[in-house]
């Protein structure tokens, strides 16, 4: 194989990361350069990603994002019931004689105290 020179220069933080590299692999930094060179012509000249799978991945998490939307969503309303079963038993355990309104009040206000505990607020 025959060989051509080439020079060229490197900014310093490229240079320092090449020569760690090297001296991690038990390399010379010429052979290192050569090797990253060589590598980043084969990477570019043969991408192992084309556009199609970016499209698929790209699907993928929109759909991923959709399912957890509806998840968190989901939770909400778990949360939310679990405050009224709260009020509504504390309520019957307390003697009952609260309305619907005023249980919807607590409720309201349990899941609010529920949310901020959770550092999220509404």
């Amino acid at each position: 194989m025959k060989t051509v020179q080439h020079s060229i220069r490197l900014p310093a933080a490229l240079d320092t990361a090449l020569r760690v590299l090297a001296d991690r692999q038990g390399k010379t930094v010429y052979a290192m350069l050569r090797r990253c060179v060589k590598t980043g012509i084969d990477g570019q000249a043969n991408p192992t990603v084309s556009s199609s799978d970016d499209r698929e991945l790209v699907a993928e998490v929109a759909s991923i994002s959709a399912r957890l939307a509806d998840v968190e969503r989901l939770l909400d309303r778990t949360l939310h019931t679990a405050c009224a079963a709260y009020c509504y038993a504390r309520s019957g355990a307390m003697g009952g004689d609260k309305t619907d309104e005023v249980i919807t009040a607590e409720t309201n206000r349990a899941y609010d105290r529920q949310r901020a505990a959770a550092g999220e607020r509404p």
